[in-house]
Parts: structure tokens; C-alpha cells; sequence
């Protein structure tokens, strides 16, 4: 218990600690604060001028779909493109849509094997190029959110607000991640497979690749997307006990870094440190639990005669520790990140269940950029409620809230709920999901629930015992994933818009603090009964009667 506490502090206590520096830079940055870099970027992009949220939003779905267009004429045509060593055939159109959908949307969902479907180039020049200007989306969004509510008449501009985020944040520290992980025996390079004899004599193909500068920003932009089928459970993605503890720093890092700069640019670090608490205490809550249910031995070993005292070890990587696979389980569902060091569809049933948590809240930290977004819209309802209840007009930093912006608020937050709970009802019912599922039961339900809340959340990690290589599959959860990338970021920033629009008033002592700890506790209740209590029916068909039928 010493060793798991204290992987989970150095883990959790290194990436909060790194940070702090980092948000500070990153509102430097979005400030505009360094005159050289912006000038050079204003070159490139040419005009820029400052855009209100509607001309952000055009700006930025415009981009996002060209992203799209692009990247899926790419992998439609990749078998005729150079290269591809090992000659991968075409893929099906509907698998193309999805991988497209996904790595557009920052989720990096997979139904596929990338060492045996994509190229070289559609890994490189489509995929992880994805990585990057799908996150430095979300950034970018987050910072325009960030200026509005810090009372700037402009929003700002899109394309220089994605430049910024591309050139001076996330690829320097990819450089950064990429190098640490190449050192530790992460291959790096552009040959093909390398065949070699075993012992036994007999052939084997090893996949090889750019693997260290994919793997990095899939973790530092919450992508997720693995080079290997395995993700980060193969050894060629994370070979080492350090190179594991790194990456799972690595996912994290930015997201908390996000709550800082958001505190900085708006002038209220105070408010800032509350929404940290309140994400830290739901993320070491999920962790805890995660840990702490995944000490049981696993039920298959139950009626059998062996021994089992570190828990359960099913679907883990031993060179790894049995504590890192429930710890990074948590981190890649509070963020929107996906990559998986365990096989989640092996986690104990009460396990899974905090994975899943993670991902229908989606504001514990989340993806870069939108995981504060996503934050902000509980913030808003939270002030409304809690002007209601006192008889005053809810106002936010000085912002007055009305219906209008509740409106937009609640849309946004039930979307969610509604697109994750919408298809799996659906496919629940039909041949869609029942003839894909390799299980049966409520364990089979998990397979389907988790897969559309991953879809939902932007989040890609899935319950592995699902054949979702299908049709429907991957148009449905195609779609899913574009509906809910975009409406929570283009809602959001409508608000801010209205908010704008305004005329702020000055704080009085009868104003609603949002920098204490009063406020603090209501955020959590706001969260717990508009996020966590929306999908506990869902959850009680699905990982609670699993746990319950196996204790008899």
C-alpha cells in the first residue's frame, strides 16, 4: 500500500507542481506578451484581426473541417502514397470516416491497428498532425473563453491563437517528450518491420516506426491515439517503469497547466485555485477508488487453488506494477487522453466503473482546452442556482447570468448525456451492438455504455471485448464524437459572447464569491447532480450489477 500511495503522489504531486510554471507561461503566451514570437506568426498567417465569437467559431469549425476533408482524402488514397514500406492495402470508407471524426476531434478512438492499417505517411502526416492542431483547438477555444470573461472587448483571433498553441507550446514539449522517451528505448525511425528468427526457428515480423514522436503528443494534447494496437501496453510505446511514470505526467500536465493560465488571463488566480481543488478532489477520489477496488483478486481465480495477495493482475503489464494500470485508467479518462497501460475491459467491475466516471463528467482536468471549458459551463449553472437560491441576478465575475446563458449552459452540459446515453439504448436494443459484444449480461452492457462515453467525451480508451470494427459502429460513434467536440466548445464561447455584450458590474459585498471555499462545495454539488447522477441508472444496469452478481 506504502509503494501504491506513493507512486500515486509522485505521479499526481510532480504533474501539479510543473504546472503552475507552465500555466504561467502559457498566459504569458495567450496575453501576447512575446511581441518577437507574434510578429514572426502574424507573417506566417498573414492578417489577423481580432474576431467576436462568432467569427471565432466560423474561424474555427472552418479549419476543423478542412482538418477533416484533408486528413480523410489521405488515408482513403494512402496505399497509393509513398511512404509505406510494409505496403498497407486501403482501408474501408466508413473505417476512414471514423479515424478521420476521431483524430479530428481530439478523441483518437481506434477500431483499428495502426502497425497493420495506416502508413507511414497517414500516421505521421495525418494522425499525428491531428494531434497537434485538434489540442491547440481546444487551447485556442479556452483562451478566447479566457478573455471574454476577463472583460477584453476582443475574443482575440483563431488562427493566431492555433499558432501560438502549435509552434510555442505543444511542439516544443513534444521535441522535449519525444527525446526522453527515444532514450529510453522507444524506436524512432522510418524503416519497415524487422523480421527475425526466435530460438524456435521460426520467423517473426516486429512492427516498428516513429513511435516516440507519436507517442508524445499523444500525451501531452490528450490524444491518446497509440501507434500500436496495444497503446501504451506495448513495449515499443512504454518500455519502462520510468518511461511509464513520465508518460502518465505527460498527460496530465497540460490540462492543469489549462486552470492556471485560464486564472492568470482573467485576473483571478483565487477562483482558479478553487476549480483546481475541486478537479483534484474528484481526480484522487477516482483514484482511490480505482486502487482500491482493484486490490481484490480477479473473480475468474475465485473457486481456484491460487494465491493472490497484490490484487488483480488480469489484463496488466507486470513490468509495469499493478498499481499504474488503475492509476492511469484514471488519468486518461479525467482527461480526455484514452491511451491505456491495462486492458480495461479486465478491471474488476467497481474498477471500470471509475474510468467511466471520469468520462461523464468530463471537467476532472479533461482534454486540453475543453476540459476548463467543460468546467466553466458547471461553473455557470453553479452561480445561477446559487443566485436563485438567494433572490439575487446570478452574476459571474461581475457578469450578470440570465436564462439566455443558462439556456446554452444546460444544452451544452445534457448534450453529453444524451449522446452517450442515447446510443447506447440504441445499439443496446439492436443487432447493432448485441451481434458485437463477446460477452453477455451486464458486463456486456459496460462494453457498450463505455464505448459511447468515450465516444461522447472525446476520450478514445475503450472496453476491448467489443468487435466495434463495423458499419454501424463506426458511423455512429463517428458522429458522436463530432457532435460532442463541437457543440461544447462553440456553446461556451455563445455564452461568453452574451456576457460580452453586457454591461459588467462593479462587485459588492453582496456579490457571490467564487474564491472560496463556499463556492468550492457548491461546484461539487453541481457536478455531482447534474453530471454524475444523470448516468447512475446507466451505471446500475451496467459495472454495479456485474459487481453485485459476481458477490453472490
Amino acid at each position: 500500500m506504502f509503494t501504491a500511495i506513493l507512486t500515486i503522489v509522485l505521479i499526481v504531486g510532480s504533474a501539479a507542481l510543473l504546472s503552475w510554471p507552465l500555466g504561467h507561461y502559457m498566459a504569458a503566451l495567450f496575453s501576447g506578451r512575446f511581441t518577437r514570437t507574434d510578429n514572426l506568426l502574424i507573417r506566417v498567417a498573414g492578417r489577423t484581426p481580432d474576431q467576436d465569437w462568432k467569427q471565432y467559431s466560423v474561424a474555427l469549425l472552418t479549419f476543423n473541417a478542412l482538418m477533416f476533408a484533408f486528413v480523410f482524402l489521405l488515408l482513403t488514397v494512402q496505399h497509393r502514397l509513398p511512404l509505406n514500406p510494409d505496403g498497407q492495402n486501403a482501408a474501408s470508407l466508413d473505417l476512414v470516416f471514423n479515424t478521420a471524426a476521431s483524430f479530428t476531434t481530439n478523441t483518437n478512438l481506434q477500431h483499428y491497428s495502426g502497425e497493420s492499417t495506416w502508413s507511414y505517411l497517414a500516421q505521421l502526416g495525418g494522425l499525428m498532425w491531428l494531434q497537434f492542431v485538434s489540442a491547440a483547438t481546444g487551447i485556442a477555444a479556452l483562451a478566447a473563453v479566457a478573455r471574454g470573461i476577463g472583460g477584453q472587448a476582443s475574443m482575440g483571433n483563431f488562427f493566431l491563437d492555433l499558432q501560438r498553441a502549435t509552434f510555442c507550446l505543444l511542439l516544443p514539449l513534444a521535441i522535449i517528450v519525444a527525446l526522453v522517451l527515444a532514450m529510453s528505448g522507444v524506436p524512432m525511425t522510418f524503416e519497415g518491420a524487422a523480421h527475425a528468427i526466435t530460438l524456435e526457428g521460426v520467423g517473426q515480423t516486429i512492427a516498428r516506426g516513429s513511435v516516440a514522436a507519436f507517442v508524445a503528443i499523444k500525451q501531452l494534447g490528450t490524444n491518446g491515439g497509440g501507434f500500436f494496437g496495444p497503446n501504451s501496453t506495448h513495449p515499443f510505446e512504454n518500455p519502462t517503469f520510468w518511461s511509464n511514470g513520465f508518460s502518465m505526467i505527460a498527460i496530465i500536465i497540460v490540462p492543469m497547466a489549462c486552470v492556471w493560465m485560464f486564472g492568470r488571463i482573467i485576473g483571478r488566480m483565487k477562483h482558479a485555485g478553487v476549480i483546481f481543488a475541486v478537479m483534484l478532489a474528484f481526480l484522487l477520489l477516482k483514484i482511490g477508488g480505482a486502487v482500491a477496488f482493484e486490490a481484490a483478486p480477479t473473480h475468474a481465480f475465485v473457486h481456484l487453488p491460487v494465491m493472490q495477495t497484490i490484487g488483480n493482475l488480469e489484463g496488466k503489464e507486470l513490468r509495469l506494477g499493478a498499481t499504474t494500470g488503475p492509476l492511469w485508467a484514471v488519468l486518461t479518462t479525467s482527461t480526455s487522453n484514452g491511451s491505456v497501460a491495462a486492458m480495461h475491459d479486465s478491471l474488476n467491475p467497481l474498477t471500470g466503473l471509475m474510468p467511466m466516471v471520469g468520462m461523464w463528467l468530463n471537467a476532472t482536468f479533461g482534454g486540453v482546452g475543453v476540459g476548463m471549458i467543460n468546467m466553466f459551463l458547471y461553473v455557470v449553472v453553479a452561480v445561477f442556482i446559487a443566485g436563485m437560491m438567494v433572490g439575487r441576478t446570478p452574476e459571474y465575475l461581475g457578469h450578470k447570468v440570465e436564462g439566455g446563458e443558462m439556456r446554452l449552459a444546460v444544452l451544452a452540459v445534457f448534450s453529453h448525456a444524451l449522446l452517450t446515453l442515447g446510443g447506447t439504448a440504441l445499439f443496446a436494443a439492436t443487432a447493432w451492438g448485441q451481434a458485437t459484444l463477446n460477452n453477455v449480461g451486464a458486463h456486456g452492457f459496460s462494453e457498450i455504455l463505455y464505448e459511447f462515453s468515450s465516444a461522447a467525451a472525446n476520450n478514445g480508451s475503450g472496453f476491448e471485448g467489443l468487435g466495434d470494427n463495423t458499419v454501424p459502429w463506426n458511423i455512429a460513434t463517428g458522429l458522436v464524437m463530432l457532435i460532442g467536440r463541437y457543440l461544447p466548445i462553440v456553446l461556451p464561447l455563445a455564452i461568453v459572447g452574451s456576457l460580452i455584450a453586457k454591461t459588467r458590474s462593479a462587485e459588492s459585498a453582496g456579490t457571490l464569491s467564487v474564491e472560496g471555499g463556499s463556492f468550492g462545495i457548491m461546484l461539487v454539488i453541481t457536478i455531482l447532480i447534474f453530471g454524475a447522477l444523470t448516468f447512475f441508472p446507466a451505471a446500475a444496469l451496467g459495472p454495479i450489477a456485474e459487481h453485485v452478481t459476481l458477490m453472490r
